[in-house]
């Protein structure tokens, strides 16, 4: 028999069941008419960017997801493949940590070959033996400076008795193979700093300082470290007041003679310009036989690499007695430098780094290959993907925007995401990836506004007219705040 309180209990319950359908359908109503707010907002600020001058001869694209759905909210040109510029570097970043995973370590391997005789003589030679670490004498972190590796090594080196060395120091590159430059990376770019390409053996980011005095002809006054083995033709013209940076270093990988070229400002502020090592294994095993000197253990023969003796018909000695092991900081840490400060090198050896987790040689091209292959696994179009590089520094690398913000969307997931978000730099009060190139501007990353809508966002413009486009490029993302 029902009573007039259960009765009444009832009717609550219904209640209740009531308020919270009407809760949750108001709920949706809301974000989808904040969805339709936004997407109206970003067609009207959109149209406004693709009328203005700077992108009149201009293609452009945009994809603007939610964050929590991944449904799309505004798109333009969303499957044209455009240049990528550094945004390549969020796919890259990705996919390392989620096939080598963020705690991922690189090591270097120092030892030496044959024997060590009774009053400390090794007959044979000292090996540097590369693992591929982007960070091996990196100033980003303190424990891996190069002094502070340097000092680790002639400890090793004394610990096992050496007191001299009859044979060579040798730099091994030999695991990568001997391929520097990515195919597609240009001329005018691979001898500067940003353009050094990755080596099994890489050494102080790949890369060292030329400082320059600005006058009525500009001045190399130093290398920052001495480069004695280097030489320097300076072709560089005074450039007018307020002109800037416009130098560029021509230094080919594996060659000894860089070409200064272009103009530097004559009231420039700046002490000078930082160019690509042409062998970072050579320069490591130069730096540690200079140090061994400098402690007074003498090595008979001049500094080498595998590349070199590979080259040369010489056999390659072996590590026989290992005495020293350099362990890279995390891939977190990695990722986090790589995209806060857009470092090249890094995303190139992550590239390689995959191609070799994935069981294949260590180039670029199987880097991207398995890049690729490891997302067309995960639903997306292959001809969406036409990557070249690790970087995005090859204008011939083309990627839809879609495609990209359907990676950034699934990044979400993960568990090392709060890593790779934390990584990404600070743009427009957005956590957003930056890309520069000749007449390529775009951005990738997310926004969560203040009012809890989180968007995932790839904007992308090849091909604009003058300079100064970022600003407009904010002005459509602007629709989201």
């Amino acid at each position: 028999m029902f009573t007039p309180h259960f009765y009444l209990q009832t009717i609550l319950s219904s209640a209740n069941m009531l308020k919270r359908s009407l809760v949750l359908v108001l709920s949706m109503a809301c974000s989808l008419c904040l969805a339709q707010t936004a997407a109206q907002q970003l067609s009207q600020s959109y149209a406004r960017f693709t009328s203005d001058q700077q992108t009149k001869y201009a293609i452009s694209s945009i994809c603007v997801l939610d964050a929590k759905t991944g449904k799309q909210i505004f798109a333009k040109n969303e499957n044209v493949g455009l240049a990528t510029a550094s945004t390549l570097k969020t796919i890259t970043s990705i996919t390392a940590l989620s096939m080598l995973g963020k705690d991922f370590h690189y090591q270097t391997t120092l030892g030496y070959s044959g024997a060590i005789a009774a009053d400390g003589t090794l007959n044979g030679d000292l090996i540097i033996m590369g693992g591929g670490d982007p960070t091996l004498a990196s100033w980003r972190y303190e424990r891996s400076k190069e002094g502070l590796i340097l000092s680790q090594w002639i400890a090793a080196i004394k610990a096992a008795g050496i007191k001299r060395i009859a044979g060579k120091v040798i730099g091994d590159d030999h695991l990568w193979g001997t391929e520097i430059t990515p195919v597609g990376w240009t001329w005018q770019d691979i001898g500067n700093y940003y353009g050094a390409g990755p080596s099994a053996l890489s050494w102080r980011e790949n890369q060292f300082d030329i400082k320059l005095r600005p006058g009525s002809k500009v001045v190399v006054t130093r290398t920052v470290p001495a480069m004695p083995y280097l030489t320097i033709v300076n072709e560089l013209k005074p450039g007018a007041a307020g002109s800037g940076d416009n130098a560029y270093a021509f230094l080919p990988p594996l060659t000894s003679i860089a070409y200064l070229r272009g103009s530097w400002g004559s009231d420039i502020q700046k002490a000078g310009i930082s160019v690509a090592l042409p062998d970072p294994a050579y320069d490591a095993a130069f730096r540690l036989q200079d140090t061994l000197e400098r402690a007074g253990i003498k090595v008979n023969t001049a500094a080498t690499t595998a590349r070199q003796l590979i080259a040369a018909d010489m056999p390659l000695p072996l590590i026989q007695q290992k005495i020293n092991t350099i362990t890279s900081p995390s891939l977190s840490e990695i990722v986090y430098w790589l995209n806060k400060k857009s470092v090249n090198l890094y995303a190139e050896h992550l590239l390689r780094t995959i191609a070799s987790k994935a069981g294949r040689e260590a180039t670029t091209n199987n880097g991207a290959a398995v890049e690729i292959n490891y997302w067309v696994n995960k639903g997306i179009d292959r001809n969406a993907l036409n990557i070249i590089d690790g970087s995005g520094l090859s204008p011939a690398t083309r990627v839809t925007t879609a495609a990209m913000a359907t990676i950034l969307f699934q990044a979400q997931k993960e568990e090392w995401f709060a890593d790779f978000y934390k990584s990404l730099p600070e743009n427009n009060g957005m956590k957003l990836k930056s890309g520069t190139i000749n007449d390529v501007s775009a951005f990738a990353g997310y926004y969560y506004s203040e009012s809890g809508n989180k968007y995932v966002i790839v904007i992308n413009v090849n091909n604009y007219s003058g300079s100064g486009i970022n600003p407009k490029l904010f002005r459509v993302l602007d629709a989201l705040k």
